[in-house]
C-alpha cells in the first residue's frame, strides 16, 4: 500500500477544485482549516471553506494550471495560473501562489495570493 504524500494531497485538492467536487476537497482538509485569501477574506473550519468552493459570485469550475510545486517540511507551495468566470464581470485570468501548511497528514492552513492578469 502506498502512502499519500503532501504533494499528492495538494494535487487532489486542486483536482477537486477543477471539478467542484466538495467531498474530494474537504477530505484533504483538517477540521479546523483556515484559508486566508490575502487582501480579500479568511474562512475558518470546513463548513465555511465548503461555502467558498462554489462561491456564488462565480460560475462553473475554475481552470487551474499548477506550474511549479515546492515542498519544505510541513509546507507545500503551488504556483500557477487560472481562469474563471465572474457572475458580474465575465471571464477572467489570474496568477496564484498557494502555501499549504500541513498538520497530522492534512491541510491545516492555506495562504492564497491571487493576482489578476490581463
Amino acid at each position: 500500500m502506498t502512502q499519500t504524500t503532501q504533494r499528492d494531497l495538494v494535487a487532489e485538492y486542486f483536482d477537486g477544485f477543477r471539478a467542484s467536487d466538495h467531498p474530494r476537497i474537504l477530505a484533504t482538509l483538517a477540521d479546523d482549516i483556515e484559508w486566508v485569501i490575502h487582501g480579500h477574506r479568511t474562512t475558518r473550519g470546513k463548513a465555511e471553506f465548503d461555502g467558498e468552493i462554489e462561491n456564488p459570485a462565480f460560475t462553473g469550475s475554475p481552470e487551474l494550471d499548477v506550474q511549479r510545486v515546492y515542498e519544505d517540511g510541513r509546507v507545500v507551495v503551488a504556483i500557477g495560473e487560472g481562469r474563471g468566470v465572474s457572475v458580474d464581470h465575465g471571464p477572467f485570468r489570474f496568477a496564484f501562489n498557494d502555501l499549504f501548511t500541513f498538520r497530522g497528514g492534512l491541510i491545516a492552513r492555506v495562504d492564497s495570493y491571487v493576482v489578476p492578469l490581463p
